[in-house]
């Protein structure tokens, strides 16, 4: 509604500009000779920048500004309380190059962890922003579970600065998909409103419908690692008609939380098996410790 009494406002008051200039043009008189276009845009910028304070206090009066985490009152929309901004705590260097989990000391140079070089991932990096813990932790399943959408500006913002080394080589972004019956019933798929906000920001492609699941899987939540392996193995494949669209391309794969990997994992072999290049993971949240930097 705002954006269409502001296009409505803008679109009038140009228009009358026009006809004001063409009048002039025509009748041999200049209206530019002594500032009155000049005058005029400058008065319409003005009324302009009124409208949009008036709509935001409005808006701010039905809505009011709150804590996105916890719901105390604020003085701006998309925002922590301190207390809940304190209560995250996010991932920062020294990273393992592979995994992006956390090492004890920065060597200087790019660094693989012990648990990388033990068992590589499929995936080529990953970056998540915060630890699967405290205000992190309500934000993602406030919108997994409860379409809390709100919380999707502040999560872009914290995956954009987590994944600034990732971005740059990206060609295209894909969410992490929902099997079709949990999507129904769900109605949406968190892992793609984070990928559309992440494109939003940055420009870059989003295809929500190149990689699907093939099977339905448990949930898992109280799985195992190797549980979560065994159940995700085959779980994904490429539409034949998107392959195309991935074939020599880098990839970043969205999903909402890290735990084992084992979901990334089976999704960045079936992307490579279709023909992408390089397969990157960013999440809002991972669950990771500090890890020595050899076996």
């Amino acid at each position: 509604m705002t954006t269409g009494i502001l296009a409505d406002d803008f679109g009038c008051f140009y228009g009358k500009k026009l006809k004001y200039f063409a009048r002039g043009v025509f009748s041999g008189h200049d209206p530019t000779a002594h500032g009155e276009v000049s005058e005029r845009m400058d008065a319409g910028w003005i009324g302009i920048s009124a409208v949009r304070r008036a709509l935001a206090w409005t808006g701010d009066l039905i809505v009011p500004p709150v804590c996105i985490a916890c719901r105390e009152a604020l003085s701006a929309h998309h925002a922590l309380c301190a207390d809940c901004w304190r209560d995250v705590s996010f991932i920062r260097s020294p990273l393992c190059d592979r995994m992006g989990i956390p090492l004890p000391f920065d060597t200087g140079v790019t660094t693989v962890s012990a648990a990388a070089l033990a068992e590589p991932p499929d995936y080529d990096r990953a970056r998540a922003a915060a630890h699967f813990a405290g205000t992190a932790r309500r934000m993602v399943h406030g919108l997994k579970y409860s379409d809390r959408q709100e919380v999707r500006v502040l999560l872009g913002t914290w995956l954009q600065t987590a994944g600034h080394d990732l971005l740059g080589d990206t060609h295209l972004i894909i969410p992490v998909p929902m099997s079709r019956r949990r999507l129904f019933w769900r109605t949406f798929n968190q892992a793609a409103i984070l990928a559309h906000e992440i494109g939003r920001r940055t420009g870059l492609p989003v295809s929500v419908s190149t990689l699907r699941r093939r099977r339905a899987t448990r949930p898992q939540v109280g799985l195992t690692r190797a549980q979560r392996r065994d159940n995700m193995e085959g779980a994904f494949a490429i539409a034949k008609r998107k392959r195309v669209r991935i074939e020599g391309q880098n990839i970043l794969l969205i999903d909402d939380v890290i735990t084992t990997g084992a979901t990334v994992n089976a999704c960045a072999r079936a992307l490579k098996r279709a023909g992408a290049h390089r397969v990157d993971v960013l999440a809002v949240a991972m669950v990771a410790g500090e890890v020595p930097l050899t076996p």
